[in-house]
């Protein structure tokens, strides 16, 4: 965790996010403030469209918000073009989403090794780090199998690698264990904290599965597009 004079890794002030769909406009996000020190996992709940999987996306710089200002890193995203943006987000951050989101044509390796091959990393480097992060994870045995070939559990764990791989400063999870019975469910939630104290990367979750908020540092609460409540778990 970061220590008291080190400036929080994510600062979000006064956000707002509306959705206009031609017939009707959603207030996603309607003032959020947020503030996550470096170092910390933070769990982020609520009910069904309460604008948790919005924030994700505007404060990983996925979305753009209407009004209010977020800052990743000292970094304020609305200063960032397009592209600068999609660079910024594929060196300092990882995404890890319930679906996976892994290529059924490439082996785990090759899927692991794919964020480094798009920013430029040497071939024989980028095979060297996703063999290097398989094994963190505890799936070096299976790198040569497609993602068909592995259990969900299995799946998730490449996607995680496939996270890491760029050793980022802030890992975003939507609903990691969501395709996950309870076994696989803890063994992924075991990774991802082991990673977060390992590595003191921050992790923000969206979850809706009180065990795994419960793992986190601190569960913030969301309703109706705003934050109602959050409190620091002891687990």
């Amino acid at each position: 965790m970061t220590t008291a004079n080190e400036p929080p890794i994510i600062i979000a002030r006064d956000v707002h996010k509306t959705y206009d769909t031609g017939r009707v406009q959603v207030h996603a996000l309607r003032g959020v403030d947020l503030i996550v020190p470096r170092g910390e996992m933070v769990a982020i709940m609520g009910p069904s469209g309460c604008g948790k999987t919005t924030l994700l996306n505007c404060l990983s710089g996925l979305d753009e918000v209407d009004a209010g200002a977020i800052s990743i890193g000292g970094m304020d995203l609305a200063t960032l073009s397009d592209n600068q943006k999609t660079e910024f987000r594929a060196k300092e951050m990882g995404y890890v989403f319930q679906s996976y989101n892994l290529l059924p044509v490439l082996t785990a390796r090759e899927n692991v090794e794919m964020p480094l091959l798009v920013s430029g990393t040497r071939a024989r480097v980028a095979h060297h780090r996703a063999l290097d992060v398989l094994d963190m994870v505890g799936l070096v045995d299976w790198e040569q199998h497609y993602p068909a070939e592995l259990s969900g559990g299995q799946q998730q764990r490449v996607a995680i690698a496939r996270a890491l791989v760029n050793q980022p400063q802030i890992i975003w999870a939507d609903e990691p264990t969501g395709n996950l019975d309870s076994g696989s469910s803890k063994d992924v939630m075991d990774l991802l904290c082991r990673m977060n104290r390992e590595n003191e990367q921050t992790f923000v979750l969206v979850t809706h599965a009180e065990s795994v908020a419960s793992r986190a540092h601190r569960t913030v609460q969301m309703r109706d597009g705003c934050i109602v409540s959050e409190h620091n778990n002891h687990s």
